[in-house]
């Protein structure tokens, strides 16, 4: 019983790092500043002790808050849910159309995707969401997509708040000369005072709780859109990817397939309840899923198997000719790959002079592909990410096939 308190502590004291992260501290501040800023201008403005809609006002900016930390916190601790460690499907034979975990030492199960910084295999993985610290998938998909709708809704009122405030407290401030407006923020010219000071300091905290919320707005607000768009598909931001590259490696071979994504209901409502149910409980277990006729469970594993199958005979091969710490943003390697370094948590590869990389996509400046690894004692280890395009040349001859790399693949 001990030890079971003890696991549960440590699991809990791991929950509670995620807060020590810029993504949630960034997070927190914002809402915080924003909800306290409006709460101070709504007693400058609109008294709530006074009047129904004072009360109602202040009402609502509190609502505003609970209701998006209650949902923030939520997707944040309650986490997207991870497939279980040796998973594998009920018949064996299945085994042949998932993917292989390595690290988690068990196949992925439809629909789900190992993420790096979770180290774990994520049921029905959309993203890793740096400003909650914690993937975005199965279980807390509604709860992120909420706060992505409340966040807003909240900014707005409060930016409204903002305006007003500000106004009527200059309102009776402003003096307008032949050639000159004067502004007095010593104190109101108006009966009675207000309850709480306005001065300079409170017009310059409030304009910059404006800004904050405006920006709020518009960039979480555009967010919540794209989420939308792909839960009304019932698919995942991962899943509309996989979908447009198998339209692309279908036309560049022109195989003549017909590629149906097997998860949408053919309803938006249907769609919508996957993701959003009463009981706040998401449909399913997140390893096996309803899929429309003519599909099956392993419709989307094994177009990925294709797509990863395609991926290796596409992929060039380079050779470093620099050394590379794996810096993000190389200060050596010139001025245009310091200041176009891609904006992705996706991680730098240290090169040194003589590394072979398997290459599968890339920048103009940047590439990003797998570390070949000779070393037996690194068998089962995969070494990828980002690198600067200046510190490789393209191979000439494969060693394996004692050919152009140009004679099997297309330029496309």
């Amino acid at each position: 019983m001990g030890a079971l308190c003890s696991v549960i502590r440590f699991e809990n004291l791991q929950e509670l790092k995620r807060l020590c992260h810029w993504g949630p501290i960034i997070a927190l501040g914002v809402i915080a500043i924003c909800s306290t800023m409006a709460m101070i201008d709504a007693v400058m403005w609109y008294w709530p002790l006074d009047t129904t809609g004072g009360s109602v006002n202040f009402i609502m900016l509190i609502n505003w808050t609970v209701m998006i930390l209650y949902n923030y916190f939520n997707a944040m601790f309650i986490g997207p849910g991870y497939v279980p460690l040796g998973w594998k499907p009920e018949k064996s034979q299945d085994c042949m159309y998932v993917q292989y975990c390595k690290v988690c030492q068990s196949y992925k199960a439809p629909r789900s995707h190992h993420c790096r910084k979770c180290n774990r295999c994520v049921m029905k993985m959309d993203h890793h969401c740096p400003w909650i610290n914690n993937c975005c998938g199965y279980q807390n998909h509604a709860s992120f997509t909420l706060f992505l709708l409340l966040a807003p809704l909240g900014c707005i009122h409060a930016s409204f708040i903002f305006v007003m405030t500000m106004y009527t407290q200059l309102y009776n401030r402003i003096s307008f000369g032949w050639n000159s407006v004067k502004i007095d923020m010593s104190a109101a010219k108006r009966d009675p005072l207000p309850i709480i000071p306005f001065g300079l300091s409170a017009f310059a905290a409030s304009l910059f709780a404006l800004g904050l919320a405006l920006g709020t707005t518009i960039a979480v607000g555009m967010l919540f859109i794209i989420q939308m768009k792909v839960i009304l598909r019932n698919k995942t931001s991962i899943e509309s990817w996989i979908e447009d590259k198998a339209k692309d490696r279908i036309q560049y071979y022109k195989t003549g397939e017909i590629f149906i994504f097997p998860y949408d209901m053919g309803s938006k409502w249907k769609n919508f309840k996957q993701v959003f149910t009463w009981s706040g409980i998401p449909e399913g277990d997140g390893l096996e899923w309803p899929v429309r006729e003519s599909c099956h469970q392993y419709t989307l594993t094994i177009e990925q198997l294709k797509q990863k199958a395609d991926k290796r005979v596409r992929s060039v091969r380079y050779r470093a000719v620099e050394d590379y710490s794996g810096a993000c943003c190389p200060v050596t390697k010139g001025v245009k790959t310091f200041f176009t370094t891609p904006c992705t948590e996706e991680p730098r590869i240290a090169l040194w002079k003589g590394d072979l990389i398997l290459a599968t996509r890339g920048l103009k400046h940047w590439m990003y592909g797998d570390k070949v690894l000779d070393s037996t004692a690194d068998a089962g280890m995969r070494v990828r990410g980002w690198f600067p395009r200046k510190c490789v040349e393209k191979c000439l001859y494969d060693s394996e096939m004692d050919q152009p790399l140009d004679g099997e693949k297309k330029n496309r």
